[in-house]
């Protein structure tokens, strides 16, 4: 407030100032120093004091100078007669006179409207300061009550963000991982900045071709990596736990592309229903299934799905049955000459485990013991249309003393029990009609494995493993052979 008020009263002091020359400087100008005011009423001077002209005839006179009602300046002049000469002295003076006061007008005017806005402003900031006065007024008020309300918000707030804590926790400790991957990146963009660099002779379609060719001789080498000799199998993968202690479950290595059906058998004999679920999703995540039922209980845990039939043991005979699932028939049956059965060659942890029939990369095989060797393991390539050997071989390992066995790229590998710690411990190989003794880590993670198959598409062991239905990975080691790479 005291700024504006300030201004006001330097713009009516100035206005004061321009007055009071108006009336005691401007006559000095023109050279009428010697002229007296007039008293009127009461010896008070009027608003207008008159200065008399000593001569009208002889030039220009100011006959008075004064200050009206609203402060503006006025002053009276007498012209001269027209005979006189314009070239009169005074004549000069006057019109000098005459400049000076147009120009202090329009001074004046220019003053009065800086002054009218000014007032306009002053007038405005003053409504302005009294409201903001009045709000300082509120807030003082109602200080104890906006920090009240300010704290429950805070607290509000914090309440919704507590449950982030935990999930902040967790990145915390991903942070190594995320660094890590970082380094990783960098190095990667390093070598690609490299490679780049040294590619740099080569044009678009060049390296559009080598990297065709790579492909198409990738998918070759992956062809040829299809066998190879185990070296390693993976820590159990738990799939589901369901049914007895005993049973199979596989899924068909030669299924068409998109086929992934299960196929789930509970129990060792006396059972002739095969559970079908149209996919791993479905066996692991529900009970929806189709029920197929053999004209024929099975005997063991030996069976085997391959190419859209089932081949299974006739229980308590050595009969081998082909039952095709599309026509719900059997289309083949053989008996399977000099094979142990009914308990008689069972692995070692019994359950009419005589007859092992299993896939791998070649083709459908038997695993079984005989009189004739003595009760120790035989090996018979079998063809899968007509069920008739192949080719067999002889081996010197104690069927008893199996716990389970699997084939892999012709060569089958015996466990060296079926509880506690195990291990694949003794290998034959059909190709070269060898053997030898090797030591692979086998976790059983459920103590009892009563089925072990290998699935070739898959790459992986299918186990059951006392009432759990377990997936092993495994490694082969490969010996490539090729002139193209």
């Amino acid at each position: 407030m005291s700024v504006p008020l300030l201004k006001i009263g330097v713009v009516l002091s100035t206005m004061a100032m321009i007055t009071n020359w108006m009336s005691q400087t401007l006559p000095s100008l023109v050279g009428l120093n010697t002229t007296k005011l007039s008293a009127a009423q009461g010896g008070y001077p009027d608003r207008s004091t008159g200065v008399l002209p000593a001569n009208p005839e002889e030039s220009w006179q100011v006959y008075s100078s004064a200050q009206d009602s609203e402060g503006r300046c006025v002053c009276t002049v007498v012209a001269p007669q027209q005979s006189m000469c314009s070239r009169d002295a005074r004549t000069k003076q006057l019109r000098q006179l005459l400049e000076k006061v147009q120009n202090m007008t329009q001074s004046i005017q220019v003053l009065d409207q800086r002054t009218q806005r000014d007032l306009q402003y002053v007038e405005k900031m003053e409504v302005q300061l009294r409201g903001l006065e009045t709000k300082f007024r509120q807030v003082e008020e109602n200080h104890k009550q906006n920090i009240a309300k300010q704290y429950k918000a805070i607290k509000a707030k914090m309440e919704e963000l507590r449950p982030l804590i935990p999930v902040l926790e967790e990145y915390k400790a991903d942070a190594k991982l995320v660094l890590q991957f970082k380094e990783e990146v960098q190095n990667l963009t390093s070598v690609l900045s490299e490679l780049q660099e040294e590619m740099g002779a080569y044009d678009y379609e060049e390296l559009h071709n080598r990297v065709s060719n790579l492909e198409e001789r990738l998918r070759a080498c992956m062809q040829k990596l299809a066998c190879g000799k185990l070296t390693g199998i993976s820590d159990p993968i738990t799939i589901k736990t369901s049914g007895s202690r005993f049973g199979s479950w596989m899924t068909d290595p030669l299924a068409p592309e998109g086929d992934t059906r299960v196929w789930y058998m509970d129990g060792y004999h006396n059972n002739r229903f095969v559970r079908e679920y149209k996919s791993m999703h479905d066996f692991m995540n529900s009970d929806n299934f189709t029920s197929h039922r053999l004209p024929h209980p099975w005997s063991g845990t030996g069976q085997v799905v391959y190419n859209g039939s089932i081949y299974f043991n006739k229980f308590q005979s050595h009969v081998i049955i082909k039952f095709d699932f599309r026509t719900s028939s059997i289309s083949k049956s053989r008996q399977l000459d000099d094979a142990g059965f009914n308990n008689a060659y069972h692995y070692a942890w019994g359950g009419h485990s005589d007859i092992d029939l299993m896939v791998d990369e070649g083709g459908l095989w038997a695993v079984y013991a005989t009189n004739k060797n003595a009760g120790n393991i035989v090996i018979s390539k079998l063809n899968p249309n007509t069920l008739q050997i192949v080719k067999s071989w002889t081996t010197g390992h104690p069927k008893r003393s199996a716990g389970e066995s699997f084939m892999i790229c012709g060569t089958l590998y015996v466990t060296n029990g079926y509880s506690g710690g195990t291990k694949v411990y003794y290998a034959y190989s059909t190709n070269s009609s060898t053997y030898e003794y090797i030591d692979i880590a086998f976790q059983n993670k459920y103590s009892h494995i009563s089925m072990l198959d290998y699935n070739p598409r898959d790459r992986a062991l299918y186990a059951w493993n006392n009432g759990h239905q377990v997936l092993y990975n495994v490694t082969l080691f490969h010996v490539i052979r090729s002139e193209g790479l």
